[in-house]
């Protein structure tokens, strides 16, 4: 594995991009909780327990979003891979489509 030391800047850029992701799932974290706690009271003041379907729907969604920060936040290794393996598939071809 290749290691690289970082400049300030660039990991005041790392920092800011990190906790960007952590506030995005945050903020995500809270709209479903809201929105699921809406649904639950909808669905049990009409008598039918349909709410339960969303919540595992959208907290399936809910949980991948947080292993994708957490994954991105140790280094944005994953990423930094994809990026590069692109970089070079491109570079090989010169056509981007």
């Amino acid at each position: 594995m290749q290691t690289e030391t970082l400049s300030a800047t660039e990991i005041d850029q790392l920092a800011h991009k990190r906790a960007a992701a952590r506030i995005g799932w945050l903020i995500h974290a809270c709209v479903y909780l809201l929105a699921n706690l809406a649904l639950a009271l909808a669905s049990v003041v009409g008598g039918r327990h349909w709410a339960i379907y969303p919540f595992l729907g959208w907290g399936l969604g809910l949980l991948v979003h947080g292993v994708m920060v957490l994954l991105a936040g140790p280094g944005a290794g994953l990423y930094q891979h994809l990026l590069q393996r692109e970089r070079l598939r491109l570079q090989a071809r010169r056509d981007p489509w």
